[in-house]
């Protein structure tokens, strides 16, 4: 253990465990508030800083594949230099790329700042997993996880109500602004209650692996984004390839690594690689949910962003109240129940969510979204614990740093393929405005957008249910650990 570095036997102060709890809670919910508080700005982002239409997706993806690429790497520097110490970093560096968007003055700066954003995300969402781990014992890993998930339930539902009244009657700028006092005052309490209590392990971080990874994720991200705009052609035909080749690269260069981007050796525990994977379909599935509910909402129905998001509502509040009790359940039956009870049920909601007409009632978009919203917040405590469970304690920043990569690479192309469905079923170009709330449909292109969502929904169902075998197939009792290089 580190020099300085002081033990916090959480079973002799349950206080000091619960502030550490709520701290992680606030550097969770920030980060949701974020993630929904920017969608309902678009349309107004796009107007004032003159964003093309085409770009205003990497206003959002551009977030996500810096979380993506960073996840590990920073899971590691918590690992080598204290997760605490770099999960505060992450709060400062979010801060000042939260103020930076605020002060924006063009389509390059949002997006640059933004992806400076996702450096301090990365670094909050990687570390606050394995601070977790830290502080609580595995058996009661579960719960905490679970009341991590009632913080990003709260803070997406903060982000919808908060991000339609500053829209609607402040400045979009203020969206941006709001995390630099929320942000300061975590900072505070983390350096009051958060102590490092993790061996420190030097290690290497793989910038390699992350240059093939970062390159051919972008390839592919931005060849399936213009296949939104415009026919295909050279210049996206090579941008896929590329891409594709580069993420073959990726692969080789990493079994290459003595420390590579993804722990290869990790896959060796039985309840790791199941974990992961489910985590990647779970995300290519759900994530683009959001998405293609709100342009139905915004396109066919003819709300605001808003009015739109409001629906929504209902879910997240279900998922916070039900994240606890998932979490406990784990704890006591271990994570394949929940975890896999939790998939089954958002594949009801999908569903639900294919049976949309363009005289469907509203509330009908309210129920479907609390069952989503319950089958999400049964599955992600559940799939948390089963992977920080699964991990050798010396490297739990890179096993949750690989959690979220295989959760976030599922969310960005899930981001992308909503697009492209909406893409198909009606002309080139609309389905941005639509998702951005800059446009509306009617008549015929309304049926045809409707009908072409239905097939998204049922294909989103398909990767649910690989993800609910995957989660099923986990066994429970724990296989000898291999110790990562």
């Amino acid at each position: 253990m580190a020099a300085g570095a002081r033990a916090l036997p959480t079973r002799e102060a349950p206080s000091r465990a619960g502030l550490a709890l709520a701290v992680i809670m606030t550097g969770v919910l920030i980060t949701a508030v974020d993630t929904t508080i920017v969608v309902l700005a678009l349309p107004v982002i796009e107007r004032a800083l003159h964003v093309a239409l085409a770009s205003v997706i990497w206003i959002i993806i551009g977030y996500l594949l810096v979380i993506t690429l960073l996840a590990t790497q920073v899971g590691r520097l918590g690992d080598m230099y204290g997760r605490v110490r770099m999960y505060e970093a992450g709060f400062l560096i979010f801060i000042a790329g939260s103020a930076l968007c605020a002060a924006s003055w063009n389509e390059a700066s949002i997006i640059a700042f933004r992806l400076l954003q996702g450096v301090g995300g990365a670094l909050v969402s990687a570390n606050s997993g394995a601070v977790l781990a830290d502080v609580f014992p595995p058996e009661r890993r579960g719960r905490a996880y679970g009341m991590s998930a009632v913080g990003w339930s709260v803070g997406a539902v903060l982000g919808i109500v908060l991000g339609g009244l500053i829209v609607t009657y402040v400045s979009w700028r203020w969206i941006f602004w709001i995390n630099v006092p929320i942000g300061l005052v975590a900072v505070a309490l983390a350096l009051r209650v958060l102590r490092d209590t993790g061996e420190r392990r030097r290690r290497r971080v793989d910038l390699l692996g992350m240059a093939t990874a970062g390159a051919g994720l972008f390839g592919v991200l931005w060849g399936a984004t213009r296949l939104a705009t415009a026919p295909l052609d050279a210049s996206i035909a090579v941008f896929l390839t590329a891409g594709v080749a580069l993420l073959a690269a990726f692969v080789l260069v990493e079994r290459r690594q003595a420390e590579p981007m993804v722990h290869l050796s990790l896959f060796r525990v039985p309840a790791m690689t199941p974990s992961l994977l489910a985590a990647l379909f779970q995300g290519l599935a759900n994530y683009a949910v959001l998405f293609l509910v709100i342009m139905y909402l915004q396109g066919p129905r003819g709300l605001s962003p808003l009015n739109a998001s409001l629906l929504l509502v209902p879910g997240y509040v279900a998922g916070a109240a039900v994240g606890p009790f998932a979490g406990r359940l784990a704890d006591r039956v271990g994570p394949v129940i929940p975890a896999t009870a939790g998939l089954a049920v958002q594949v009801l909601a999908l569903f639900l969510y294919a049976q949309l007409s363009l005289t469907t009632g509203l509330w009908f978009v309210v129920l479907a979204s609390i069952v989503n919203g319950v089958g999400s917040s049964s599955f992600f405590p559940s799939n948390n614990a089963a992977v920080m469970k699964a991990s050798p304690p010396q490297v739990f920043g890179i096993s949750s740093g690989m959690l979220r990569t295989f959760g976030n690479v599922g969310m960005v192309f899930s981001f992308s393929m909503a697009i492209l469905v909406a893409s198909r079923s009606i002309p080139r170009g609309l389905a941005f405005a639509i998702f951005v709330g800059t446009a509306k449909l009617e008549g015929a292109a309304a049926h045809a957008f409707t009908t072409g969502l239905h097939s998204a929904f049922y294909a989103s169902m398909i990767f649910l249910v690989l993800a609910a075998l995957l989660s099923a197939s986990r066994v429970r009792r724990a296989a000898p650990i291999p110790r990562p290089r």
